[in-house]
């Protein structure tokens, strides 16, 4: 799985207003987002706007503006964020793995596409903002990242 540098900015910066006091009588102004993330900020504005178009963030303008989250941080998933910004979880050549059609010796491929997508999904949908704001995942991720060959 390869996640593009927008998905990375994007977990980065809905994780850090789920771990402040963000809401609409105090957003964060993308600059300080940009800032406490290392971001880069013009790049960052575009995110904001797509995770706004996305409801995952709330936005204001203004001089007291700024961002917030949409909905509580427990019910926005990483997958919401990754879909937002990059579309469906898994695809091949820019079609979903179920529209393939594979033939011959490599009609099995078609059904590895579709593990790999059910196995991103397990965990993707299973994490949430707030799990990761408060550094509290949930076990199965917890032992498949304490698997030594994990990380190699």
């Amino acid at each position: 799985m390869r996640l593009s540098a927008r998905v990375d900015y994007a977990l980065r910066a809905v994780v850090e207003l789920a771990s402040g006091p963000a809401g609409p009588d105090r957003p964060v102004t993308a600059d300080q987002l940009a800032q406490a993330q290392g971001i880069p900020p013009k790049f960052l504005e575009s995110i904001l706007l797509q995770l706004r178009r996305g409801g995952i963030v709330n936005a204001q303008r203004g001089p007291e503006g700024g961002y917030w989250l949409a909905r509580p941080a427990g019910d926005i998933s990483l997958a919401d964020v990754i879909r937002v910004i990059d579309g469906p979880l898994a695809n091949v050549r820019g079609q979903r793995p179920e529209s393939l059609g594979y033939h011959g010796a490599a009609q099995s491929l078609q059904e590895v596409w579709i593990a790999l997508r059910a196995s991103e999904r397990e965990i993707l949908e299973l994490v949430s903002i707030e799990d990761v704001a408060a550094g509290t995942l949930p076990d199965r991720v917890r032992q498949l990242s304490a698997d030594p060959t994990a990380w190699v």
